[in-house]
């Protein structure tokens, strides 16, 4: 776009409307590791962290390869039909299949409605990123990237401050997921008010686009799409397989019963630590490039989780104040992906090439998450040192990253 216009109400529109659906996506999946024990515990029947570390990261596991098939799907859908109809139709999906989850009464009904759920998940992150990297102007592209990838863990902060004020237990679980039902109330103010992507319309003009057949048949879009997937997994695993994944749980173990509060109020600070670096992240991206920022966020993740998970051994202030450090710099991943993959792609595949990307590294994460409970089979059911070695992967990370682009200072290509 012209980047002499003055903003306009349609880009507030654009951006709000964005901000909320991949804000109440974070909401969502931090409602899972808040509920998790407890309802596992009830579903089971158990108290044994073993089984319940197992059977987490199996759900875990569902709801990634959920949300890696929902960023296909809803991402060809938005290529196909538009940003702003396909972002409804995920918002819907991630809304009602998590309020079913009041009803499962086995662990793998948590599983199979995580996954359904997933699918709208997965499309709205997408589908929100491609529709404000198109919108907005490219000068302020790190900002918006910075204000979207912080939604989610605003979303996240939320659903901790409710669990600090409520009690989460074996009987009062089911009613944390009706909230997640409420969402679907979004999708009302964007059929009213949120335009489609002009840019998105002129690419599909007079013709039909085939994002997935072009992106898998032409080397010039697949070597990037595959390295953006490998970033995406990075920074996905060490989020599902160690920090935000397996930390409320370990955080609710240490604990114990008299607290029941602990989890939550860890999650909080993960949120908030998150928040800023999702700010800071693509800040710095604008500032040094793409790739000397994520190699330096790889550098620093890898020393904070090696602190975390190998140095700390009782819940205290240093613990909250590591995990907010964590939150910090394994989230801020989370600002730097939605300024660099939109970089990576022409308008006509946008939603479908980022949304692979991303959403595909949840292929891995979903590995890294069912590895991270079978390793704790093989490490005496500690949290710790399971996530230890899962967090290991930023080092892979520190190396990918120089056999990318650097798309500093240019425009999004058409």
């Amino acid at each position: 776009m012209n980047e002499s216009k003055p903003l306009t109400r349609a880009h507030w529109m654009v951006l709000i409307a964005a901000f909320l659906g991949w804000m109440f996506d974070g909401l969502e999946m931090g409602l899972f590791p808040i509920v998790a024990r407890p309802a596992l515990q009830d579903l089971l029947g158990v108290t044994d962290d073993t089984l319940v570390g197992l059977w987490n990261g199996r759900i875990a596991a569902c709801f990634l390869l959920g949300a890696a098939s929902g960023g296909l799907l809803f991402g060809w859908l938005g290529d196909r039909i538009g940003r702003v109809r396909s972002m409804m139709f995920s918002i819907l999906t991630y809304s009602f299949f998590t309020g079913c989850c009041y009803f499962a009464g086995e662990p793998w009904h948590l599983g199979a409605l995580r996954f359904l759920a997933a699918l709208g998940m997965g499309g709205e992150w997408s589908l929100g990123v491609a529709l404000v990297m198109e919108c907005w102007p490219e000068k302020l592209r790190p900002l918006m990237a910075g204000i979207i990838g912080a939604a989610g863990n605003v979303g996240f902060l939320l659903i901790s401050m409710l669990a600090m004020f409520v009690e989460v237990t074996v009987d009062s679980w089911r009613w944390m997921m009706i909230a997640g039902a409420v969402p679907a109330v979004l999708t009302i103010f964007i059929r009213l008010f949120v335009p489609e992507s002009e840019r998105w319309q002129e690419s599909v003009k007079g013709t039909t686009a085939k994002p997935i057949r072009e992106i898998f048949t032409s080397w010039a879009l697949l070597r990037p799409t595959l390295l953006a997937i490998c970033f995406a997994s990075i920074a996905l695993i060490g989020t599902w397989g160690a920090v935000s994944g397996f930390l409320p749980l370990w955080t609710d173990q240490l604990a114990g019963p008299e607290n029941p509060y602990a989890k939550a109020t860890v999650q909080f600070m993960l949120s908030i630590g998150a928040i800023i670096g999702c700010i800071a992240a693509p800040l710095l991206g604008g500032k040094i490039g793409r790739r000397p920022a994520y190699f330096a966020l790889c550098f620093s993740s890898l020393l904070v989780c090696g602190f975390l998970f190998r140095c700390l051994s009782e819940y205290n202030l240093l613990f909250l104040a590591t995990a907010a450090v964590a939150g910090c710099v394994t989230g801020s991943f989370y600002g730097w992906l939605p300024l660099y993959l939109p970089e990576l792609f022409p308008t006509r595949v946008r939603a479908t090439g980022q949304g692979l990307s991303f959403n595909f590294g949840r292929v891995a994460a979903a590995v890294a998450a069912m590895g991270t409970g079978v390793l704790m089979l093989y490490v005496g059911g500690s949290y710790p040192k399971a996530c230890a070695i899962i967090t290991l992967i930023y080092l892979l990370g520190m190396v990918l990253i120089w056999f990318s682009p650097e798309t500093k200072g240019k425009p999004l290509p058409d």
